[in-house]
């Protein structure tokens, strides 16, 4: 805050919230100045906010949120706030009720320092890791011809929250047949059929972190283009993943991939960036893609997922999450990567 000359903050986004409070509820805020600490919520969370959030000073606010952030303000002149998740609408009302404060731009702030994991977080995210290993093998028994691909996503979630997870970190992706072409390609009622690849990705939110796997296998007797097209995907994914160590850039390690790709003849149809960073939320900073400048640093946790995707044929995405290290890199992800056909 010294450094932006930002006077106060206001925390709205839950993640951020989370982080800086330990408040594991649906409403607050919190006001940071650099002298004090308010979280504001509604009676319904007083108590719960008491207990999981001991260094902040609890204010009820039920209706008047703006009013008591106005009230907070006084004497103020600048007002950090989270463009990134406030929407143009709340942003006037919250214009209009700090008239005296500038307003400025202070996402980075927290992002920033979500970028580099502790050991506690570590610990968190390897567990994340761990059931989603475990779901995925338990999924490949489930899989034949006939089940649908919203079968996958359901069983997929059971066995994650059997295994500890409080839910899902994102919407499942499963795509089969020429569906797997498309890299976002969420389940519907469509029949796994033989002879088709299959893409799922999915993964677990435990203790708030969230864990990001994907995984494509081929039902049935796969052809010679299938084996290909994976082989070249793996080889992109795991040269990458060997690249990777701190003070390399996202754009760098992103251009491993993207060359191995584009030497076999398909770099046009690897579209999106390599990986992402994960944490409390699913897609976090910095990025692995072309513009990337922003460097890897010990302690950051990041997604390696290159893909090939060709329409009216099919697609093939490999995905892990790995840990910067001192040194290099720590793969996280243990689920098995060869070409599994399910007969």
């Amino acid at each position: 805050m010294l450094e932006k000359e930002l006077q106060t903050l206001i925390i709205n986004s839950s993640p951020n919230v989370y982080y800086l409070s330990g408040f594991t509820g649906t409403n607050a805020t919190l006001f940071i100045t650099l002298e004090n600490s308010y979280l504001l919520t509604d009676f319904r969370y007083l108590e719960q906010a008491e207990k999981e959030a001991e260094q902040y000073e609890i204010l009820r606010v039920d209706n008047d949120l703006l009013e008591t952030l106005g009230m907070l303000a006084k004497g103020f002149s600048s007002v950090g706030i989270e463009e990134d998740y406030i929407s143009w609408a709340d942003f006037r009302l919250m214009r209009e009720a700090l008239p005296a404060c500038v307003l400025l731009d202070a996402s980075n702030i927290v992002s920033e320092m979500r970028q580099v994991k502790d050991e506690a977080e570590v610990e968190i995210l390897r567990q994340a890791i761990t059931i989603t290993d475990q779901a995925f093998v338990q999924i490949l028994e489930k899989i034949n011809p006939g089940i649908t691909e919203e079968e996958i996503g359901l069983e997929l979630e059971f066995a994650l929250r059997r295994r500890g997870a409080s839910g899902r970190s994102f919407e499942f992706i499963v795509a089969s047949g020429e569906r797997s072409a498309l890299p976002h390609g969420v389940a519907t009622a469509k029949n796994i059929n033989r002879g088709e690849l299959l893409t799922f990705d999915f993964g677990a939110k435990y203790k708030w972190y969230c864990s990001d796997l994907t995984r494509t296998l081929f039902v049935g007797e796969p052809k010679p283009k299938h084996r290909e097209i994976y082989e070249i995907v793996l080889e992109a994914q795991e040269a990458a993943l060997g690249a990777i160590k701190p003070g390399l850039s996202g754009k760098e390690v992103d251009a491993v991939a993207r060359e191995i790709i584009g030497k076999f003849g398909y770099g046009e149809y690897f579209g999106h960036g390599l990986g992402h960073s994960v944490g409390l939320e699913i897609h976090e900073t910095p990025r692995l893609n072309t513009k990337e400048n922003r460097i890897l640093e010990p302690g950051m946790i990041i997604t390696v997922e290159p893909g090939i995707y060709i329409p009216d044929w099919g697609g093939v995405r490999i995905e892990d999450m790995a840990l910067v290290t001192k040194n290099g890199v720590e793969v996280l992800t243990q689920a098995p990567k060869q070409f599994i056909i399910i007969d």
